[in-house]
């Protein structure tokens, strides 16, 4: 080829080589290649108008419900700017209803740190290749189950017929059972009907959400501050409190806000494996339902949401959204 022909191709025009595209797809095409903000803004318009009329509007509809009131004698909603309902969920009834709740969530988030801590170092400092994919595939199994499955079998399981209960006879251990279920608060019938069953399903259902952040936080932890740690004296104990916690506090704390909020709003657990004592999810589902008591179930929704809106705010002061 000459150089003529090269420099005629070179200088030819780029319709050429391209043909543009006539109708209407040509012009968006174009339109998008000079405005790729448009296209980018068009692309954000579906989600953000799901998110602000679905989402925030049911969030604030919720909220301007609760600032209704019940009215005592026609049982019609009275729509007229109140805090009644509100001072309603100090009565005792209610309050006692938020308190365990708030306690339940706190119990879990904290058995769930102590389990799920060495799991995830385990897996951060010593597992490799095949190992560590196991380790995934452990935490990730219990997730693709059906949650009202995991539920009715851990029913089944904390029956009084159930194999715990086997397990403890054959142990000669029903004693030590007996006992506990005879205490206040946590006890009663049977494992599948008291605060401890509601436990132990509650801690089983959302430990892999703290097991994950945990383990993300403990492999940033570089091995030589341990190795440093235990090469200046430091006992086990002491570089586990100055050296590992602090450092994996963000990947804890991010577990705990899983574990926290799922616990503060859950509906099912309670439901099937507990006792007559409401939770909240329960207080909604009631005062909505057959009560026929709006205001007051906007009012106890309202609750978990301004508990949360604390407790990320800490956790990001904390730095704990770096781990998530």
């Amino acid at each position: 080829m000459s150089i003529a022909s090269v420099t005629a191709t070179r200088q030819a025009p780029v319709s050429a080589i391209l043909p543009a595209r006539g109708g209407m797809l040509g012009a968006l095409s174009d339109l998008f290649w000079r405005r790729p903000r448009f296209l980018l803004a068009l692309m954000l318009l579906p989600p953000l108008l799901w998110l602000g009329i679905v989402y925030i509007g049911s969030l604030f509809a919720l909220l301007l419900q609760s600032f209704f009131s019940i009215d005592e004698f026609s049982g019609l909603i009275n729509r007229e700017f109140t805090l009644k309902t509100y001072a309603e969920l100090l009565q005792a009834a209610n309050f006692d209803i938020i308190v365990r709740t708030v306690v339940m969530a706190a119990l879990v988030t904290l058995a769930s740190i102590v389990i799920a801590f060495p799991i995830a170092y385990y897996a951060a400092r010593y597992a490799q290749g095949r190992w560590k994919a196991l380790f995934y595939l452990a935490v990730m199994l219990p997730l693709w189950s059906s949650y009202l499955v995991k539920v009715y079998a851990w029913k089944l399981i904390l029956a009084k017929e159930g194999i715990l209960t086997w397990l403890l006879a054959k142990l000669h251990l029903l004693w030590l059972l007996d006992g506990w279920l005879a205490l206040p608060y946590v006890g009663g019938n049977s494992l599948s009907v008291s605060a401890t069953g509601t436990f132990i399903a509650f801690v089983y259902v959302w430990l892999p959400f703290m097991i994950l952040p945990m383990q993300a936080a403990l492999e940033r932890v570089p091995g030589n501050l341990v190795e440093a740690s235990s090469d200046l004296g430091a006992s086990p104990g002491q570089t586990f409190r100055n050296v590992l916690f602090p450092l994996a506090l963000p990947g804890i704390v991010a577990g705990s806000i899983f574990t926290f909020s799922l616990t503060l709003g859950d509906y099912i657990v309670p439901q099937i494996i507990g006792t007559s004592r409401l939770f909240i999810g329960q207080a909604v589902y009631s005062q909505q339902g057959t009560a026929g008591n709006i205001p007051l179930a906007a009012a106890f929704a309202v609750v978990p949401i301004v508990i949360m809106g604390f407790y990320l705010w800490g956790a990001k002061r904390m730095g704990a959204f770096d781990a998530l």
